[in-house]
């Protein structure tokens, strides 16, 4: 699989991520592996072949290369660990918030956690490289397949169109985060000839080339109902969110055609899980290793909250990024008993910042929100301040993800641990396998990573009736679902608004990429005061134009003056 993409690897992106990738010096070259995918062998099983070569465009957004977690990158210039796609995301989106704190000083990434990052930062041009490489992988796919390079008979036709619209799909979920951070980006499609070089356009016009072509693969989607695969569900899910951020991407809100999806996606999911929701009945067996259940394929059909979701399962898919690098950085062998958490790994690295733990009403290190079941907090010797940068303890361990398991019908027992070597009491959940224990044997998670789920829907919808676009009684009904299905009291009218609801998307979609994204959109992100914003302590306000990120140097120098750079870097 990999050859036939070192020949076509980067296409027309090529341009887009010059000194990036690690196979531009392969375009021209025929593979030299007598077991690749080549042209000329691709006639002796076009099926499988087939499916393999599309398998590149999903598995590039679970593993960051060709060799283990983090062997022979796709990209260089950030270590194949760290490149990983859904880990830039996060580093972006979540990092440069007041959701977490990487207390290590990585290079660049102490930049993301004190919003002092600038053009030259290594991690931005490491994201903006590895987006762009997995929409050329994309665009390389289809353009191949349509434009019959391989010669595929009738028979397969049929397969090879609908992973035409998947490919198309799964581009345009990279371009989202493309507009989302950099804005007025290069537009790097199908249609463009290999060694045509991208144009920069502005934020608005790659807004509308991408959210056009989500709407017709939507209206030609044909469910695969495959697990692993994205379905309508997904595809419907995404443009939601284009829709929900039009008015931060372009200028004018579409706040009405969120709400439209929106009401096309709950209803396909009414009379199943949670109150008839749709939503899964337990919050947190959505994080466990199991919770490819919840998924498009997925055994609880009726809970199928995941509706567009990233495949991990040891040992066949081994990344340091996805749910291996929320699992590991939030645990600490020195701090709590890891085996709770189901992963033979612990990087003590990563806390919660103490204006996020606030908005969960901590007493003395007790929260009445089980979404927060499960983190270390005072009583575990961790603190809810952050005073110490480095200390992995200066900071509630907000743990979400584990390695456990749950139950066939989508429960997670819960159980209360007493540390023989401390005395402290920790609660954990999951299927007791090994001696009333989850079992450690994975150095690599299992567990599934969410890109959107259900429950995202209902809030998207209940903001988009707030802003005028929908009806307030039913939204309200939507935001009670999500607090109903955690354990936490409805809301009356009265607590009904845009504040209350952007600190609820933050209890509820913490670590699932989504955190900067509002805080832009609510006009809350460059003034709200966070521990380490602006490299203070307590926090400063940082300028507004870092809404946006800058465009990375490295491509403004590779395309010379056809790159104009963000406003104020």
């Amino acid at each position: 699989m990999k050859s036939i993409i070192s020949k076509f690897f980067l296409g027309a992106a090529a341009v887009a991520v010059a000194g990036l990738t690690s196979c531009v010096g392969d375009l021209d070259q025929m593979p030299k592996d007598p077991n690749s995918i080549t042209p000329g062998n691709f006639k002796d099983n076009p099926k499988e072949y087939l499916g393999e070569v599309m398998a590149k465009c999903y598995s590039s957004l679970a593993v960051s290369g060709q060799k283990g977690p983090g062997g022979d990158a796709d990209i260089s210039g950030l270590d194949g660990g760290t490149s990983n796609w859904s880990r830039v995301i996060f580093m972006l989106n979540e990092f440069t918030t007041d959701e977490v704190c990487w207390i290590w000083p990585d290079v660049g990434v102490f930049d993301l956690c004190t919003s002092t990052w600038g053009s030259s930062n290594s991690n931005l041009y490491g994201g903006y490289g590895r987006l762009y490489t997995h929409i050329a992988v994309c665009n390389d796919f289809i353009r191949t397949v349509r434009d019959g390079y391989f010669g595929l008979d009738a028979s397969l036709q049929a397969e090879a169109d609908q992973f035409i619209l998947e490919a198309r799909a799964l581009r345009d979920l990279s371009y989202f985060y493309v507009i989302d951070f950099f804005g007025n980006a290069t537009l790097a499609w199908d249609d463009m000839a290999y060694g045509d070089i991208p144009q920069q356009v502005t934020r608005a016009e790659l807004y509308e080339k991408v959210v056009t072509d989500l709407e017709d693969v939507l209206a030609n989607f044909k469910e695969s109902g495959v697990y692993g695969r994205v379905g309508v569900d997904g595809i419907e899910a995404l443009l939601c969110k284009f829709y929900l951020n039009a008015g931060v991407f372009t200028g004018t809100p579409a706040y009405d055609k969120c709400w439209q999806h929106a009401q096309n996606i709950i209803r396909r999911h009414t009379g199943g899980g949670f109150n008839n929701t749709g939503l899964a009945n337990d919050y947190l067996a959505l994080f466990c290793a199991s919770n490819d259940m919840f998924m498009p394929g997925g055994s609880l059909k009726d809970q199928n909250e995941i509706l567009w979701g990233i495949p991990f399962g040891y040992p066949y898919t081994q990344s340091y990024g996805g749910t291996m690098f929320l699992i590991a950085s939030s645990i600490s062998a020195a701090s709590m008993p890891t085996v709770l958490y189901g992963l033979n790994a612990d990087w003590s690295c990563m806390h919660a910042r103490e204006q996020f733990s606030k908005k969960f009403n901590f007493n003395n290190g007790v929260s009445s929100d089980p979404r927060t079941e499960l983190w270390c907090t005072e009583a575990q010797g961790f603190t809810i301040t952050n005073d110490e940068f480095s200390t992995m303890t200066s900071g509630y361990a907000a743990i979400k993800f584990t390695n456990t398991k749950a139950n066939p019908d989508g429960t997670m027992p819960r159980h209360t641990y007493v540390d023989p070597a401390s005395g402290k009491t920790y609660r954990w959940a999951g299927v007791p396998e090994v001696n009333g224990l989850p079992a450690q044997t994975n150095e690599f998670a299992d567990t599934d990573f969410p890109i959107i789920r259900l429950a995202d829907v209902y809030l998207m919808a209940a903001e988009c009736a707030l802003r005028g676009a929908g009806d307030a009684e039913t939204g309200l009904s939507y935001a009670n679902a999500v607090r109903s299905r955690a354990g936490v009291s409805q809301w009356a009218m009265a607590e009904y608004t845009l504040d209350n609801l952007l600190d609820e998307r933050a209890r509820e979609l913490y670590w699932e990429n989504v955190r900067r994204t509002d805080l832009v959109r609510f006009d809350r992100f460059t003034t709200d005061i966070w521990n380490w914003k602006n490299n203070q302590p307590h926090g400063g306000a940082i300028a507004s134009y870092m809404n946006i990120f800058p465009i990375p140097a490295d491509i403004i120098a590779t395309y010379g003056s056809s790159m104009k750079q963000n406003p104020g870097y």
